[in-house]
C-alpha cells in the first residue's frame, strides 16, 4: 500500500479487517485513543488536536478514511471530498436507524489497540460526519470512553433524521445495556447536529454527558476549537482510561 504523505513524527501503518484496509497514523505512549477525522480528511486542525492528546499522555491512532492529509480545513476541500463520501458505501449519510458499514472496521481497530495496550479500554472520538461513529464503536467492550463531537449523520433533513443517532436499534440496545459513559459536545446553535443530543438524553439518561457550547460554531475541538471542549475531552479520557 502506498501511504499518503504525512507531516511530523507520526508513524504510518495500516489496518485490515474483513478484507477492508485503511491507512493509519500513530504517535504517543499511554492509554489508546482512536480519533476519527471529520470532513474533509486528516486536516492540519485534526492533527493539531491529536498532538494535544499525545502531549497529554495518550497513544493516538488516526485512521485515514477519506480526503487528503495535512491540508488546512477549507470550503474548497469540503466541496471536493463531500460528494465522494456521500456515494461511498462505507458511509450511511441519509438513512435513519442504520450503522455505517465502516464502523465494523473501526471497532476492529479499537479492539486491536486495546489487545496491544491493555487497561480498561480505549477512547474513541468522532467528529462531524464521523461523530456518531464513536457511539457505534462502543458496541465493542474495548471502547471504554466514546466521545461524540458535533455528530452530523444522518444529515438532519426532516425531523426523523435530525433526531436519529446514526446507528441501528440493535447497536443502540447494546450501548444502553453496557451503560458506559458517553461524552457529547456541540455548539448550541449548530444546525448540523439536529436534535440528536435530545435523543441521547432520552436514550442514555445519566450516562450521557452533554456539553453545549454557546454560539453557532461547528468543529468543537478543531477549526472552532474551544478550550472548554478540549478540557472536557481530556478530563473524560483521564477519568475512564487511566485505571
Amino acid at each position: 500500500m502506498t501511504m499518503p504523505a504525512w507531516p511530523g513524527s507520526w508513524t504510518p501503518g495500516s489496518h485490515t479487517a474483513d478484507g477492508v484496509t485503511h491507512p493509519t497514523y500513530r504517535r504517543g505512549t499511554g492509554p489508546g485513543v482512536v480519533v476519527v477525522h471529520e470532513i474533509p480528511g486528516l486536516t492540519a486542525e485534526v492533527i493539531g488536536f491529536a498532538d494535544e492528546l499525545v502531549e497529554a499522555g495518550y497513544t493516538v491512532v488516526l485512521p485515514h478514511l477519506f480526503g487528503e492529509t495535512g491540508r488546512p480545513m477549507s470550503v474548497g476541500q469540503v466541496a471536493k471530498v463531500l460528494p465522494k463520501v456521500c456515494i461511498n458505501r462505507e458511509f450511511t449519510v441519509m438513512a435513519a436507524g442504520e450503522t455505517s458499514p465502516v464502523v465494523a472496521w473501526l471497532r476492529d481497530l479499537a479492539r486491536s489497540l486495546h489487545d496491544e495496550l491493555g487497561g480498561p479500554g480505549v477512547g474513541a472520538l468522532g467528529m462531524c460526519l464521523t461523530g456518531g461513529f464513536a457511539l457505534a464503536m462502543a458496541v465493542d467492550t474495548s471502547v471504554a470512553a466514546p466521545v461524540l463531537c458535533q455528530p452530523s449523520l444522518p444529515f438532519p433533513v426532516g425531523r426523523r433524521r435530525a433526531a436519529d443517532l446514526g446507528l441501528s436499534p440493535a447497536d443502540l440496545d447494546v450501548v444502553k445495556q453496557r451503560g458506559c459513559s458517553v461524552l457529547g459536545l456541540q455548539f448550541e446553535k449548530d444546525p448540523t447536529t439536529g436534535t440528536r443530543f435530545d435523543t441521547l438524553d432520552r436514550e442514555l439518561g445519566d450516562a450521557f454527558i452533554r456539553v453545549d457550547l454557546p454560539g453557532r460554531g461547528h468543529s468543537t475541538v478543531t477549526v472552532h476549537r474551544r478550550q472548554e471542549a478540549v478540557d472536557r475531552v481530556l478530563g473524560f479520557f483521564d477519568d475512564l482510561l487511566s485505571g
